[in-house]
């Protein structure tokens, strides 16, 4: 059975990709899941990801890759780090967003991305420019207001409504395709109808990885 070991940042994320695994049909993947809570809560202290951080992240991804066929980063805040834990690795290491970057931007247009939090912006918006080169898609980058305050709070309901809002107000403003950047905004597409439902990563990201390893 394949195993795919999972670095999260937030206690709910382990579930989200359980689901994700379900819907994927990924019935022989075996997922481990990893908790690091510390590592997100530092990078909002600091503002982003720091050299130190991504170090330490990128320990703990390699730590991982022992005893399994791939490695996924689930954090996008932490994302740049998946690169630096790959080069070497045993086993493919792989940032959670890749594949979603790729899927918003396939068909070009304009792509809009929302993120909950704002460290997570900045290595979004090179993430999704990078895919977009090979598309010609134009991508924004867009935080949804009040909703990372939310999600900390545990109002879990209010934090998928306002995502759920903003994915709707982009769409009315002329975007082709809607992306949400983080793992825990998921739960905010299953609030919109099936054809104006904006994409996520955990499938995706879950596929890409069971394919890599």
């Amino acid at each position: 059975m394949p195993r795919i070991a999972c670095l999260h940042t937030s206690d709910g994320n382990a579930a989200i990709f359980d689901a994700a695994r379900d819907t994927a049909r990924l019935t022989d993947v075996s997922l481990h899941h990893t908790v690091r809570a510390d590592l997100l809560a530092a990078a909002e202290r600091e503002g982003g990801l720091t050299p130190d951080i991504a170090a330490e992240t990128v320990a703990v991804l390699q730590g991982l890759c022992a005893g399994a066929d791939a490695v996924l980063l689930t954090c996008s805040t932490l994302g740049p780090a998946a690169q630096d834990a790959a080069t070497g690795a045993t086993v493919p290491v792989m940032r959670v967003d890749a594949a979603l970057a790729r899927a918003a931007v396939k068909a070009g247009g304009r792509v809009v991305v929302l993120c909950a939090v704002e460290t997570t912006v900045a290595p979004t918006r090179r993430l999704f420019e990078d895919a977009a080169r090979a598309t010609g898609a134009a991508v924004e980058v867009q935080v949804v207001p009040h909703a990372w305050a939310a999600f900390k709070a545990g109002d879990l309901d209010r934090y998928r409504i306002l995502v759920a809002r903003a994915a709707v107000a982009a769409r009315e403003a002329g975007a082709t395709r809607v992306a949400l950047a983080q793992v825990s905004m998921a739960g905010a597409a299953a609030l919109l109808p099936e054809d104006r439902r904006p994409l996520t990563s955990p499938v995706v990201g879950l596929v890409a990885a069971a394919r890599a390893g």
